[in-house]
């Protein structure tokens, strides 16, 4: 029977790399064959869990170590000397074929995304901490970080159409070009704007739309009208993480916590990343970017707030960060809103669970701009003018290179790889999650 005392000690890993990488893999192959041989995870005894937590335990300590000492070799190795340029997604993926136990194989994902959360493995923690690994190295992480500021496939196929007709609807989100600017309109109206994978999906489509197309000088975002009973014919900005979807199962690490931050917010604050001539001058095309609040800003939606340039809200609505009621990490939200609003706004808010309300003073961290809800259509068309002025883009560069810096945006990722990871499998989390509906109070 496997036991954490057959996995090997963590100073096997402190040898060459082809030798450790045999030795993770071996341990890892030892707890899989206990795995295979239990029942489901919600079919099984109390001594068999802890049983398998234990070796999972102690296999996870190895792989962490394996990452620490070991990572910049990883990471060239999957992406050949970093001449590649690979995705989250695309790297977790490589890296269970290159190196068995480190990662979960593909197979493996397919089995825990068909379970709801409560009956997964939490295979997931194990790509956050070759995340945190790859994340924490100041030769690694940059180029990890700049792989994912590159535009999507999809965008690039819907450029050319974008470019002649101003027009893109996906899903989730609407964009139009209007007289220089990105209009971005989040219409899921099933969910109040609860955000999934398929709107993580479409918002880093639009954004890199409104980037790339060069009759583009200034992008905005706003929530459209929703059918639901209480806010029928109202706009409603965001009720941020689909809970729904994470009981089921439906949000993942890679797909949507971590390509969320590090793909379409990112590239608001950074912008995208493509091949040109003038690439001395700045590596990325970038643009400033206004956000029109209606109704509230929960969660996710409350965090996108914080890397635009202007934010108008009308005076009924609210912001909130819930992220004690929910359990988990709000993204960046504890990165950003301290800076913004400094440490005790952002305790109140993350660790309190404090609305705040776009008429109060503390509001002034996050919104610039408060607004009778009638006038929020002229309110936003004047901020987008505002915006367009030859030194508004060098200045925004200069005050996000401030108020940013990149190396402390990636060691913040790197743990935030891992915590995250850790929350969505806390059993507070687990027994909580299902109570959650999208609909605020």
């Amino acid at each position: 029977m496997t036991t954490a005392a057959d996995a090997p000690p963590l100073e096997a890993m402190e040898t060459d790399l082809s030798t450790a990488r045999e030795r993770l893999a071996e341990a890892a192959r030892h707890v899989e064959d206990l795995v295979a041989a239990a029942p489901d995870p919600a079919e099984r005894e109390p001594e068999v869990r802890e049983r398998i937590a234990a070796a999972t335990g102690a296999v996870r300590a190895l792989r962490a170590r394996f990452m620490d000492v070991h990572a910049d070799a990883v990471y060239d190795e999957l992406t050949d000397g970093r001449a590649v340029e690979l995705r989250i997604a695309e790297l977790v993926e490589a890296a269970a074929t290159a190196f068995p136990g480190l990662v979960p194989t593909p197979e493996m994902m397919a089995v825990e995304r068909s379970r709801p959360q409560a009956a997964k493995e939490g295979r997931e923690i194990d790509q956050g901490i070759f995340l945190r690994g790859v994340l924490r190295s100041p030769v690694a992480g940059p180029h990890l970080l700049d792989a994912m500021l590159r535009p999507t496939p999809r965008a690039l196929a819907l450029l050319p159409d974008f470019t002649r007709t101003g027009l893109v609807e996906t899903t989730s989100v609407r964009v139009e070009r209007r007289d220089g600017v990105a209009y971005l309109t989040m219409c899921r109206d099933d969910c109040l704007n609860a955000e999934d994978e398929q709107q993580v999906d479409d918002m880093e489509t639009a954004v890199d739309l409104a980037l790339l197309d060069p009759a583009v000088r200034v992008g905005a975002l706003r929530g459209g009208e929703m059918p639901h009973p209480r806010y029928r014919g109202r706009r409603v900005f965001s009720a941020g993480i689909n809970l729904k979807r994470l009981h089921g199962g439906g949000i993942s690490l890679v797909g949507f916590l971590l390509r969320r931050e590090l793909g379409y917010i990112h590239k608001i604050v950074r912008g995208v990343r493509v091949e040109q001539d003038a690439w001395w001058q700045w590596p990325a095309v970038d643009k400033p970017w206004v956000a029109a609040v209606d109704s509230f800003a929960i969660g996710g939606g409350m965090q996108l707030l914080l890397v635009f340039d202007h934010v108008i809200a009308a005076s009924d609505a609210y912001v909130s960060l819930p992220a004690a009621q929910e359990g988990i990490v709000p993204g960046a939200g504890n990165f950003r809103l301290g800076r913004a609003g400094g440490p005790r706004l952002s305790r109140q808010v993350i660790l309190g669970g404090r609305r705040v309300w776009a008429t109060e003073p503390d509001a002034r961290a996050v919104v610039d701009e408060v607004v009778e809800p009638a006038e929020l259509d002229a309110a936003l068309e004047r901020s987008v003018r505002s915006l367009q002025g030859p030194a508004v883009l060098t200045n925004r560069r200069m005050l996000n290179l401030a108020e940013e810096p990149p190396e402390e945006f990636r060691r913040y990722m790197a743990e935030f790889a891992l915590q995250q990871a850790l929350r969505i499998y806390g059993q507070d989390v687990l027994n909580k999650v299902s109570r959650f509906t999208v609909r605020p109070s």
